[in-house]
């Protein structure tokens, strides 16, 4: 199987707990991933819907708040394999890290996904701006980094 693997980084000016507030509800993802104009979740289903009418179904692998990760994998058939892994990791009391990672077969798709994950933290990034605190940084908003790879595995 050949995968492509690719991951996205935000560093956010918010506590940890508050971006996973929003991130960690896959009820919520419309709200902060453009394109996505709806989910339902159904125990570990979830399933959403583009703006253009798609309708992809997900299961849910991994929901943890205490590491605050969120694991996903699209079950539609247009994939052989393929998991979402969303991190937020504190980087101290008033900060955080997102790290939104997406492999699939085929490979393409993860660069096609990986597009809408880019976007989708930079709105977490507009959702989340520094808050003013007497400088002229406030209102500056996370940045976000791309590391793109493909991976053979055999």
């Amino acid at each position: 199987m050949t995968l492509g693997s690719i991951r996205h980084e935000a560093r956010l000016p918010r506590p940890a707990a508050e971006v996973w507030a929003l991130v960690g509800d896959p009820a919520r993802l419309h709200e902060w991933f453009p394109g996505i104009v709806g989910c339902e979740v159904t125990g570990t289903t979830r399933v959403i819907t583009t703006g253009a009418g798609l309708v992809l179904p997900e299961e849910i692998l991994v929901n943890d708040s205490l590491q605050r990760r969120f694991q996903y994998r699209v079950t539609a058939p247009l994939f052989r394999h393929h998991r979402g892994t969303i991190d937020v990791i504190a980087l101290d009391d008033s900060s955080c890290l997102v790290v939104y990672s997406t492999e699939a077969d085929p490979r393409t798709m993860a660069l096609m996904i990986g597009a809408g994950t880019a976007g989708a933290l930079d709105e977490l990034g507009r959702r989340f701006p520094l808050r003013d605190i007497g400088d002229d940084t406030a209102g500056t908003v996370g940045t976000v980094d791309t590391v793109g790879t493909v991976t053979e595995d055999t």
